[in-house]
């Protein structure tokens, strides 16, 4: 079973995004989350790095430089989704990852303020 624990880097990342209002409240995550060829796509122009900080969450257990390392992507490598974050709460929760719950729904609830002020 994996191993996660919150990506730091990629928090940070999600905040700013939302402070900046570079997100979107409105989209299907079955459509908007990346393919695995726009995953590909963006590692081989941006690297392992920038990659991982559009995950919540670090599995421990996985060898560094891979995708099985990073769990739980909630944008699309341009924008935070709402929608996204969502997904990765409902899936930390269902597998019992609550640092990760914990974190989506903390920047859930950032999303909503920014986005009704």
């Amino acid at each position: 079973m994996s191993t996660y624990q919150v990506n730091k880097g990629a928090v940070q990342k999600i905040r700013d995004m939302i402070d900046a209002k570079q997100y979107v409240l409105d989209s299907q995550w079955s459509d908007a989350q990346p393919s695995t060829e726009r995953e590909n796509e963006y590692l081989e122009k941006h690297g392992w790095e920038a990659f991982g900080e559009w995950h919540l969450g670090i599995d421990t257990t996985a060898s560094e430089q891979t995708k099985d390392r990073y769990g739980f992507v909630c944008g699309d490598f341009q924008r935070v989704h709402r929608s996204g974050l969502i997904a990765a709460k409902q899936r930390a929760a269902q597998n019992d990852h609550t640092a990760i719950t914990d974190i989506a729904d903390d920047l859930l609830q950032k999303l909503d303020n920014s986005s009704s002020g």
